[in-house]
């Protein structure tokens, strides 16, 4: 009797023991940190199939859609590569801290330092064990010391700031959680001599929808089915991307966070506020079944691109410095924004400052220099498309809402009926039945920067613009420069 007592108290026990390994195993697995990536992409705009574009084959985007969120309303905080990653790396608009003006602090002279209140988005995970790394260019607007944001090695790539090289999870300690970046280059893949060779289903440009400010001919219908073809690269980029997580058992515990900058490369993309400039693609997925996000769901809130860093703390249930001006859209007390506001300063030896306020039905964009052309002189003069744009112009070949873009002189205020104008070529700023959505809005817009002391209404530092002179001499023609002459 007492033998049997014995086994049945060793069984006992054993059992126990087992439910205790099973009950810590399950705490483990519930408490685990995710990983989470950022697949960084260049000068796209959202003409993925999962968008709607019937043009385009995008199955790896579009399976990442399916495996989580698409958001469709997704705008940044300006149109151009550098403002807009030093505004997501820090969770603060790029005008609140001085990083406005595209491609500042390149060298010591000019270079702008963080306050020491403010710590950037890797910092963060850092400080809370995680591995970070960042793959490619930084393009950030402020001086750092680049091994306190991101593990691995790196070099300094000029007017593009640092780049991290064949930087990934692989280098991180065993069971590590990593928070890293992948940067694509988009639509610069056009600017790659190979570019052409690597394109595997080539797009008709008979195909291409042309938007009504562009003339409808064969230069700028190649050019937009350049860049369809950059986005079917692009997602054959994603899908390694995807199997390479897979093959590492990484896939069931990553969150993947898949973005452009800013929208394609041309004017009135690219470096101006209209939809065409600041919406952008926007997917976060997660393969995992203890996931938060609803999969297969599309999202149509208005959205800046300043929550991407915010809802990644989030996501790791680390606590979001309240200096933020990003929102957590997934936590519980998130509200959807009423409106969104975009920005655009000096890009690169351009001089400009352009405000915008985007709600739901709206967009309204406060231009500050109307003597100035949109098409000022810019980095893009030397392009051949520019070239023959400019042709047409002054030929007076141009329809109405192309030639605007093109003209001496611009308005100080534009309003535009989103819903009834997508494209936003009718501006109905002295249009007396919108009076009051404009004075709203201009309104707003004043509001805001006074509260947030807007850094674009004050000159640039003359180390600044001094640097610019020196990279880029004779083009620099706006009058800020004439001291340096």
């Amino acid at each position: 009797m007492l033998k049997f007592s014995r086994v049945l108290f060793s069984l006992i026990a054993l059992f126990s023991l087992n439910a205790c390994n099973i009950e810590l195993d399950n705490q483990s697995s519930e408490t685990k940190q995710p990983n989470i990536l950022w697949i960084y992409v260049e000068d796209l705009s959202p003409d993925f199939a999962c968008y709607g574009n019937s043009i385009v084959n995008t199955p790896n985007v579009d399976a990442l859609a399916k495996q989580g969120i698409m958001y469709t309303n997704m705008h940044m905080p300006a149109a151009v590569c550098s403002a807009v990653r030093s505004g997501i790396i820090t969770g603060l608009m790029p005008t609140t801290i001085g990083l406005h003006n595209h491609h500042s602090s390149r060298d010591l002279a000019s270079a702008i330092f963080l306050p020491d209140s403010i710590k950037t988005i890797p910092e963060i995970f850092k400080e809370h064990g995680y591995y970070t790394f960042n793959h490619g260019k930084d393009d950030y607007n402020f001086w750092y010391e680049r091994r306190n944001l991101y593990s691995g090695a790196f070099r300094s790539i000029g007017m593009y700031g640092m780049q991290g090289l064949k930087n990934d999870w692989k280098a991180r300690k065993e069971g590590q959680p990593f928070f890293g970046q992948i940067q694509l280059y988009g639509n610069k893949h056009i600017y790659n001599s190979k570019f052409k060779s690597k394109v595997i289903r080539p797009i008709d440009p008979a195909k291409i929808e042309v938007p009504p400010y562009y003339p409808d001919s064969a230069f700028v219908r190649q050019d937009m089915a350049d860049h369809l073809e950059c986005i079917e690269l692009t997602d054959r980029e994603v899908g390694d991307i995807i199997t390479r997580l897979k093959e590492d058992g990484l896939l069931e515990n990553t969150y993947i966070f898949f973005f452009s900058d800013h929208g394609m490369r041309l004017w009135r993309h690219k470096q101006f506020l209209y939809d065409a400039g600041t919406k952008v693609p926007f997917v976060l997925a997660y393969y995992g079944n203890n996931g938060v996000l609803q999969k297969g769901t599309v999202n149509n809130d208005l959205m800046s691109g300043l929550d991407i860093g915010t809802t990644t703390l989030g996501l790791a249930n680390i606590d979001i410095p309240n200096y933020t001006e990003g929102q957590d859209f997934l936590s519980d007390n998130y509200q959807a924004r009423d409106h969104v506001i975009s920005v655009r300063d000096r890009c690169d030896f351009t001089i400009d400052r352009i405000r915008s306020i985007r709600t739901k039905q709206f967009r309204y964009i406060r231009n500050y220099f109307p003597d100035r052309p949109y098409m000022q002189p810019n980095y893009r003069d030397e392009w051949i498309i520019t070239q023959r744009m400019r042709y047409l112009s002054n030929a007076g070949q141009l329809n109405s809402s192309a030639a605007s873009f093109w003209s001496e002189e611009r308005p100080s205020e534009e309003l535009y009926d989103v819903n009834a104008d997508p494209h936003q070529i009718n501006n109905l700023a002295n249009n007396p039945d919108y009076a009051i959505q404009l004075n709203e809005l201009r309104t707003r817009l004043e509001e805001w920067v006074l509260s947030t002391d807007d850094k674009g209404q004050y000159p640039e530092g003359d180390a600044g613009l001094k640097f610019m002179y020196q990279r880029w001499s004779e083009q620099c023609v706006n009058p800020e420069y004439d001291k340096f002459k």
